[in-house]
């Protein structure tokens, strides 16, 4: 049987890797709450919910995980950035990641821990200077 015959492991993405930009601080967060790449590009192309984000000009998208004993949401933070360079192509930005425990009623924002916030406004001040 030729190796070829079996099916891929992975679908391939829709978007091109370079069209996904990763800032620091949202590696740092995966790491924090053990959210690896695949599962934040899932959250971006299949979201549960999606909401208005806590920074300006973003869009919070959320996937239900866990279990129904300890239920948790994976939550992503991120922005679309319109490059005129290469005609109107679009350009994630992946701003933040996070683990909520606990499901969030629908419409509300879910409760950010105090020290990511602040790293947010840390991140945004030194992106727009």
């Amino acid at each position: 049987m030729p190796k070829d015959s079996n099916p891929p492991s992975t679908l391939p993405l829709k978007r091109a890797p370079e069209e996904i930009y990763w800032t620091k601080h949202s590696k740092s967060k995966m790491r924090q709450y053990r959210l690896s790449e695949k599962r934040v590009l899932r959250i971006l192309r299949k979201p549960d919910r999606k909401e208005e984000g806590i920074a300006p000009g973003t869009i919070a998208a959320m996937q239900v995980t866990g279990t129904k004993k300890h239920p948790t949401e994976a939550w992503t933070m991120y922005q679309l950035i319109r490059l005129k360079v290469k005609g109107e192509r679009l350009k994630i930005k992946i701003i933040s990641t996070w683990r909520y425990p606990g499901r969030t009623p629908t419409g509300q924002r879910p409760i950010i821990p105090e020290d990511t916030l602040k790293e947010l406004d840390n991140l945004l001040k030194t992106e727009m200077n």
